[in-house]
């Protein structure tokens, strides 16, 4: 399947809405629930825009994962970024039918592509029960750094955060 990585854009917002409505239950399922909150449309709405302005100021941004169709098949974003620690925080997700599909690591790997010529070190986080993830980054080159000891409770599981970070140091000549 081939995909592309588009950066966020006004007229995705309908669609994307979709997208989150569509794969809630499966999102919450890896990750902490957003509440109800941010499903009703004039929410969700602002913080589209708030996205938008953020990403208008380069301190993030928001790609969607798309298909050769235009349709949207996951997001993936470098959020926080500090141009002078030189660092950013990487998030994805991949829509429920679309997983198990290469989805999420080519996507990563598009992602470090836009990346590849700044002096930038990303970090990513996930849980330990998040084995697919957690091979994702190792896959593009993330390096494991810690396993926190302190445990919480998702879903009725117990799980830690799992830590890595990636870097590319851009030689100076």
């Amino acid at each position: 399947m081939d995909i592309l990585i588009d950066k966020l854009q006004i007229t995705d917002a309908e669609d994307l809405y979709k997208f989150e409505l569509t794969n809630r239950i499966f999102f919450e399922e890896m990750v902490p629930a957003r509440g109800d909150d941010y499903y009703k449309p004039e929410i969700f709405r602002r913080r589209y825009e708030e996205l938008l302005d953020e990403q208008a100021e380069g301190s993030s941004y928001f790609y969607l994962i798309k298909d050769e169709n235009d349709s949207i098949l996951g997001r993936i974003n470098l959020i926080d970024i500090n141009i002078s620690q030189k660092i950013g925080y990487l998030g994805y997700r991949v829509g429920q039918v679309h997983t198990g599909k290469g989805v999420a690591n080519k996507a990563l790997s598009l992602l470090l592509e836009t990346v590849i010529d700044q002096d930038i070190m990303i970090k990513a986080k996930t849980t330990t029960n998040n084995i697919a993830s957690q091979k994702i980054l190792e896959k593009n080159g993330f390096q494991h750094i810690e396993t926190s000891d302190k445990e919480f409770e998702m879903n009725g599981k117990k799980l830690r955060f799992v830590y890595y970070t990636w870097t590319n140091k851009v030689s100076k000549c």
